[in-house]
């Protein structure tokens, strides 16, 4: 799944990111992290499923960092065994990286938000050469 974007030098910009590819309509193993098809997957875990959601969706991550933009390409529910359940996204970020945040973190957005737009900007934009005043 993750081999295009890391192998074009990683990451997108705000016209490039629905052609990552989506890990969708399974729960992620070992072999598929390994394999570079997901981003994650967590283990001891009950009734692991995954979230029917339209996957690339472009998102803003309340990280401890604060806001990011990300794009979400991978979307699970687990429960733990207290009976907590949680909503478990794989995040790739402007720059190529993966992340994991749970769905509670994260604002869904269209790619017209113009914050996200800000942000993936400014997280790439020295990396594409932007200028604005050429």
């Amino acid at each position: 799944m993750l081999d295009g974007p890391e192998d074009e030098g990683g990451g997108y910009d705000v016209d490039d990111w629905r052609r990552l590819p989506s890990f969708a309509g399974a729960v992620a193993t070992l072999d598929d992290v390994q394999g570079r098809r997901a981003i994650f997957a967590l283990a001891d875990t009950l009734n692991a499923r995954p979230i029917e959601m339209e996957l690339p969706q472009p998102v803003i991550w309340w990280s401890e960092d604060g806001e990011q933009a990300a794009v979400a390409v991978q979307a699970e529910a687990h429960e733990t065994d207290d009976g907590e359940s949680l909503e478990v996204l794989g995040l790739i970020l402007p720059d190529g990286a993966g992340a994991v945040a749970l769905l509670e973190d994260v604002d869904l957005v269209e790619d017209s938000d113009p914050v996200w737009r800000r942000l993936v900007e400014e997280a790439v934009g020295e990396e594409t050469g932007e200028d604005e005043g050429a």
